[in-house]
């Protein structure tokens, strides 16, 4: 099973970019990240053409999680519990079965945070917290969880192309990575961290200031897996390629696959 996931920075304007994408690498399951609209107008329709089911938590301009999944959703579950007040659409969490049992994917995308400190950095401190408390009841469930998105988190050094310039950012401050430690301490795996240890591989790049070209990036978009998941994984590898497409996002997809 080959698992996805992709910050597209708005469906609208990636569309094309995202179908030839997934023509090509054929994910099992996409995870979607700031699709940038209400769920009326996502574009299902493309997407069920080439085999694939969806389910959407959108969110008028900003924000916005999509699964496509070529296995039917068991159940599909959109908001992150622990804050009823919180109308911002960033949490999609599904189940499909496999010949094995089932796998269970969540869909993420984590807040930015900055400026920080502020009320948006709170925020962001809060949601790492409520999906801690999420990420432990699901482990109680000893099965095979894969929680992918955009973390907008930069774990370590090495995972940023000048530590230096970043040091005030709400992505690498010392209490958004710590929240981030905690939640791997719980019993998460880093995918990308199990299958690779050589640094400065990156999932985004600004538009600004030739980033893509400079190789100026961040690796900001993870998969996180239970031990029973983490047992099955194979290989994590970052598509650099879509970043030098025509009118491409500023994040490219990362993937993981399993044996189920």
């Amino acid at each position: 099973m080959k698992i996805a996931t992709w910050n597209i920075n708005g469906i609208k304007a990636r569309i094309d970019t995202l179908l030839t994408w997934l023509k090509d690498a054929s994910p099992d399951i996409a995870c979607l990240q700031e699709i940038k609209c209400v769920d009326e107008a996502f574009p299902s329709e493309l997407f069920e053409e080439l085999g694939y089911n969806v389910a959407v938590h959108g969110q008028k301009g900003f924000n916005g999680v999509a699964l496509l999944s070529k296995l039917p959703f068991d159940e599909a579950t959109p908001r992150l519990a622990g804050d009823d007040e919180d109308e911002q659409a960033r949490y999609l969490e599904a189940v499909v079965s496999v010949p094995s049992g089932v796998v269970r994917i969540a869909n993420l995308y984590l807040p930015n945070g900055n400026p920080a400190d502020g009320p948006k950095y709170d925020y962001k401190l809060a949601w790492m917290d409520r999906l801690k408390a999420r990420a432990a009841e699901l482990l109680t469930y000893e099965e095979p969880m894969v929680m992918a998105g955009d973390y907008n988190v930069i774990p370590m050094p090495d995972d940023v192309y000048n530590p230096a310039a970043w040091v005030d950012d709400a992505l690498f401050k010392p209490e958004t990575r710590a929240r981030f430690r905690s939640l791997l301490n719980l019993g998460l795996t880093d995918a990308f961290r199990a299958c690779h240890d050589e640094a400065h591989q990156y999932t985004f790049w600004d538009y600004q200031a030739g980033a893509w070209q400079k190789n100026r990036g961040l690796r900001i978009d993870h998969l996180l897996l239970s031990p029973q998941a983490a047992d099955l994984l194979r290989s994590c590898e970052i598509d650099t390629a879509p970043r030098g497409w025509e009118k491409p996002s500023d994040h490219v997809p990362i993937w993981i696959e399993l044996s189920v």
